[in-house]
């Protein structure tokens, strides 16, 4: 009597597992490959053992929703830069309809306004090692955009501290802003702080940014842009408004970690127009600080902390989006003056932010841009008033002719012609004798004939 109640506990479970696998299938109709990169074995500075915990957990995550995941912890130089080429090739041989993930743990730092993530054996004495030893970030975001893919996430928990101490005085604090909507569209990138801010490695198990992230993502059929909003209200809320994810996003279709029971599909994401300041004000005129707070943090935007400290002065969360909202302005004026990269635009800066731990970095870029205008500048003007050297033939006067010296012919002693020459006038020689200067290339000819002689290039033979 046993069999048969085994037999339908097997082909049930049997069921069930077939109806999940097809049920996965479905949700994940498109290719989905990854690369996690967890970096907490430095050897020159503090390890950070939070990194190595988020890649693990992220792989986990990952690999439930469907993503053919490469694991890379502990990555030196080298084996960062073949990782990252391993895995284009991984992702060019998946096909159009892919979605290319990059999930990085570890420290990040921003040179001269750019952002570069940094192997395990970095060790810089100065800012000029960076670029040489670590990897830059849109190196890698181009790579990955070169590529026919449906769409590219990268996941940044790299805004930690400057662990250098040669760097800590001339470097900014923090990455800076990375805009995708000005490189291939179907991006979207997330850091786990604002731009120009510092991220905390957490005192549990996992960074504040990745714990969120894990919880948030989870949740079924809930689009990428919503979840990062509620990733940074709970990282906000973590802790106690120190830290605030920020993310930029350039995509053309939907995108969720987890489908739920009915599969969206693949549906095309209209990008949403920005709400003004005065829309935010119209919105939040009504609603209490702490909700008004949230919301603002939620959007995360230049307008939206604008309206909050304008309605909201006497909030306790006034002095904290005040805040929020300098910093943005000052990052957001940085990238101008970088992608403008004239002496101009690092004036505009340094003339509104003298006192910026970005200002150190402001004049030394400007100070290059100026003395690359002046070698510019050097290597067009050309000589005005030059005095001309005597061996140039153009001006060098030409010699004096000597006198022509008339030279008979050596007559033969013997004629086997007996014929009388044609012409009864013996022929005559002109020789010319011509002292010539180093240098000076004069013309001569020589005339043959009664009528011979030619001198400056002008001779020519005599008529017969």
């Amino acid at each position: 009597m046993r069999r048969p109640v085994l037999r339908d506990l097997f082909f049930k479970s049997a069921l069930l597992l077939s109806l999940q696998f097809c049920a996965a299938h479905a949700a994940f109709a498109e290719s989905r490959v990854a690369l996690v990169i967890g970096q907490s074995a430095y050897r020159a500075v503090p390890a950070l053992p939070n990194a190595a915990n988020d890649g693990k957990r992220m792989i986990e995550l990952l690999g439930n929703a469907g993503f053919d995941v490469t694991a890379a912890p502990d990555l030196a130089q080298n084996d960062m830069r073949q990782t990252i080429s391993d895995f284009a090739a991984k992702v060019a041989a998946s096909g159009p309809d892919t979605v290319a993930l990059v999930f990085y743990a570890g420290h990040g730092l921003q040179i001269d306004g750019e952002n570069y993530l940094v192997p395990v054996d970095v060790d810089p004495k100065r800012e000029a090692d960076i670029p040489l030893q670590a990897v830059r970030l849109n190196d890698l975001m181009n790579t990955l955009g070169a590529l026919p893919t449906r769409m590219r996430i990268f996941m940044l928990d790299a805004c930690r501290n400057n662990p250098f101490p040669a760097l800590n005085k001339t470097t900014g604090h923090g990455l800076a802003i990375v805009d995708t909507k000005a490189g291939a569209s179907g991006s979207f990138i997330s850091f786990s702080t604002s731009p120009g801010a510092e991220a905390e490695d957490g005192n549990g198990v996992d960074s504040p940014y990745t714990t969120a992230l894990l919880s948030v993502a989870k949740e079924p059929n809930l689009p990428i842009e919503e979840a990062f909003k509620r990733v940074r209200v709970a990282v906000n809320q973590a802790t106690d408004g120190r830290q605030i994810p920020w993310e930029s996003s350039s995509l053309t279709a939907d995108f969720r970690f987890f489908a739920g029971d009915k599969d969206p599909g693949h549906s095309t994401a209209a990008p949403t127009a920005a709400r003004t300041a005065d829309e935010w004000r119209k919105d939040l005129a009504a609603k209490e600080p702490k909700v008004a707070y949230d919301l603002v943090i939620a959007d995360d935007s230049v307008a939206a902390y604008e309206a909050f400290t304008a309605l909201f002065a006497q909030s306790p969360y006034n002095a904290r989006v005040r805040s929020l909202l300098a910093r943005r302005r000052e990052m957001l004026a940085w990238e101008t003056a970088v992608a403008t990269n004239t002496a101009a635009s690092f004036d505009a800066f340094l003339a509104s932010y003298l006192n910026s731990d970005l200002a150190a970095t402001a004049r030394k870029m400007q100070e290059r841009v100026r003395d690359r205008s002046l070698d510019a500048n050097a290597a067009l003007v050309q000589p005005t008033n030059v005095a001309l050297g005597p061996t140039c033939p153009c001006t060098t006067p030409l010699p004096t002719p000597s006198p022509l010296k008339k030279v008979e012919p050596a007559r033969p002693t013997t004629r086997a012609d007996k014929t009388p020459p044609r012409h009864k006038r013996p022929q005559v020689y002109y020789e010319e004798e011509v002292v010539v200067e180093p240098g000076v290339v004069v013309g001569g000819g020589i005339g043959f004939g009664g009528y011979g002689g030619g001198f400056g290039g002008r001779g020519g033979g005599g008529r017969r």
